[in-house]
């Protein structure tokens, strides 16, 4: 029985095999690069939106408080409060602000809320919570 031809055919199946093997690598190599490239673009997209967001967050509580300290996360704290529903406890502002829960952020937050409350522009109660606070009109229901 002569083998050669069944060789020669199994041969070229195994040449167009890695020819579309070899098509499919250079092709998973390009979309890798484009995927890093992607990757870095929403990431530079990521920054753009924080740094923006704390531009947009500092105009606007500068020109509502202007004796505001200079830290960043002031404007941004003060935003937090302008969308809660209630009291808020040092924890929960750091966890809004996106700092990872470690003690010494907690502690860094506290600080910057006593700070407010020295400054009167946020309130404190006994229990640790504080509260934005409002001004007369804000307590009857009559927004300004």
């Amino acid at each position: 029985m002569n083998v050669q031809p069944l060789l020669d055919a199994l041969g070229l199946q195994e040449d167009a095999a890695r020819a579309l093997a070899d098509d499919l690598r250079a092709q998973v190599d390009g979309l890798q690069g484009r995927l890093g490239e992607a990757e870095i673009h929403l990431e530079h997209l990521a920054i753009t939106r924080k740094t923006v967001t704390a531009l947009a967050d500092r105009i606007s509580v500068q020109a509502d408080s202007p004796d505001l300290p200079e830290h960043p996360d002031y404007p941004r704290i003060l935003a937090v409060f302008n969308e809660a529903t209630g009291p808020l406890r040092a924890r929960d502002v750091c966890e809004a602000l996106d700092h990872a829960l470690l003690p010494k952020n907690i502690e860094g937050t506290r600080a910057k809320l006593k700070r407010l409350v020295k400054l009167d522009i946020i309130t404190k109660d006994e229990a640790g919570s504080f509260a934005r606070k409002q001004n007369p009109n804000e307590r009857r229901g009559q927004r300004s």
